[in-house]
């Protein structure tokens, strides 16, 4: 390609090299070097006057470094009076950090978005970016690949029986991500989320006398046992009312039990009593004890059920686990201290709660929201590993027997990537389990620990971060997919001003 000039950071000059080979071309030289105090230092050693230029750039483990860099490459380039400047990253730095995580967070995303705007930078290509929503951060047009044609094709030609396999999102935030694999696949797809056990804590009732509605003024409440319950069961009914319209509006009433909810009869609706099917027998007294109306009502609905079963098809498509610092547990291994006491405090009943909740004031917050934003799944990483709280992990899907795609954007850390793993292999039965991302980041010894974990069966990444090699070499399980055909063609067809759109057809067949 004539009038193209293709630079290389110090973070990928592998990458850049077998994009170069792809385009018939050679490597624009340039001296990357820093001074004794850390600074960075850029000298452009070709010409690039009216010429195009990309700089290919990527995240690494000098993230910092590596941006300075970069933003000092563009700038020389700049001076150097290029035609058009496009930044090329394959993993974009800081990504993660695309919105506030707290009231005085920082947008970094959107800060080095700006940077590379001032260096001068009119056009960034970069690969499965964290937030889509990131385009809309930059001044100049943004091309967000994508590697999941590249990941469909490696399933094809290497997972055995993969059309009987099934997509797994780690968290449900990645469930977008995980339906278009799904969808580009045509295969079933299922979620794994975790969720802590509920503490001692206020009950719904507690919080209502804790922060009472102001104005309103609290009615005390009637003993079911020993109050009297006024009935239109009487001869002469009051206020001029008919005993049969009584009967009627005694009949409206929904039976409940002891916690409030109500009776459902065995084909699902709401019981009733039983006058409505017949006249209700008159009675001499006008007052009736509330508890033997509901007890009446009990054996009705005991008599009403017997021999009738309900069914749920899809039962067995939910699956629940319990996950102690990180890793399944069976169901007698013994709680950490606070999940002991979770088990003492019962549970709400729903209809209650519901009941009670247009009464409930929530605690004050602060005027800029109701607070901190949820954590992320590389933040829930650090909470599995609490040894002090338990728990619970639910798989949704049927994988029994299956191989299962557990697919992300990124791996950085192991901890929630290795309790699905343990969650589809303990608890649904799966066969053979590959974890899938685009950006193998593998930070701290993520990789050593998801090669020792029994359940993972492979590791695929892309090149888009470059790994060590001596951590590759140690890996048995890692497969590492190469981006440069990607990048390559996405180089070109933006030099020739060509569609970005039109699929690539050996990255599909």
């Amino acid at each position: 390609m004539r009038g193209t000039l293709i630079f290389a950071g110090s973070s990928c000059p592998d990458i850049t090299d077998k994009i170069c080979h792809n385009l018939g071309m050679a490597r624009a030289d340039a001296e990357l070097t820093q001074f004794s105090n850390g600074e960075t230092s850029v000298r452009i050693l070709t010409s690039v006057r009216e010429k195009d230029v990309f700089v290919v750039q990527s995240g690494s483990p000098k993230i910092n470094d590596t941006i300075m860099e970069l933003l000092i490459m563009i700038s020389a380039c700049k001076g150097g009076s290029a035609n058009k400047i496009t930044a090329v990253l394959p993993y974009f730095p800081y990504s993660r950090q695309s919105k506030k995580k707290s009231h005085r967070g920082a947008i970094t995303a959107r800060m080095l978005a700006n940077l590379l705007g001032v260096a001068g930078v009119k056009h960034v290509v970069t690969v499965d970016l964290h937030a889509s929503q990131m385009q809309g951060f930059f001044k100049c047009p943004v091309d967000n690949l994508h590697a999941e044609p590249l990941i469909a094709r490696w399933i094809r030609r290497n997972v055995p029986r993969w059309q009987e396999a099934v997509v797994v999102s780690k968290n449900a935030g990645g469930t977008k991500r995980v339906t278009s694999l799904a969808d580009a696949l045509k295969l079933n797809f299922g979620m794994v989320t975790t969720d802590k056990k509920r503490g001692p804590g206020p009950s719904m009732a507690a919080s209502m006398i804790s922060y009472p509605l102001d104005g309103i003024e609290r009615q005390p409440a009637l003993d079911p046992i020993s109050s009297q319950v006024r009935t239109n069961y009487s001869s002469e009914p009051e206020n001029g009312t008919s005993a049969t319209d009584g009967a009627q509006s005694q009949d409206s009433r929904t039976a409940a039990d002891g916690q409030g909810s109500p009776r459902m009869r065995a084909n699902g609706t709401h019981l009733r009593n039983s006058a409505h099917r017949k006249s209700p027998p008159r009675r001499s007294q006008t007052t009736l004890s509330q508890s033997s109306v509901i007890d009446e009502l009990d054996e009705e609905a005991d008599s009403e059920a017997d021999g009738l079963e309900y069914n749920d098809q899809r039962a067995h498509e939910v699956t629940h686990g319990r996950l102690v610092q990180g890793h399944i547990v069976p169901d007698d291994f013994p709680s950490p201290a606070t999940s002991v006491a979770d088990t003492n405090v019962p549970d709400d009943d729903p209809m209650t709660l519901s009941h009670a909740s247009s009464f409930f004031a929530p605690q004050p917050h602060a005027l800029g929201g109701s607070g901190d934003v949820g954590a992320s799944s590389d933040e829930e990483d650090d909470i599995l590993k609490d040894p002090k709280v338990e728990r619970t992990i639910t798989l949704v899907g049927d994988v029994k027997g299956r191989s299962v795609f557990i697919v992300d954007d990124m791996i950085d850390k192991p901890g929630s990537w290795i309790a699905a793993a343990e969650t589809v292999v303990k608890r649904g039965r799966a066969s053979k389990v590959y974890c899938i991302a685009t950006h193998g980041v593998f930070g701290g010894d993520c990789l050593e620990q998801m090669q020792a974990c029994d359940c993972i069966d492979t590791i695929v990444v892309t090149n888009s971060y470059p790994i060590p090699e001596d951590k590759a070499r140690n890996a048995s399980k890692l497969v590492v997919l190469d981006l440069s055909f990607l990048l390559a063609e996405a180089i070109r067809r933006n030099h020739y001003g060509e569609s970005m759109s039109s699929p690539v057809p050996y990255l599909i067949n």
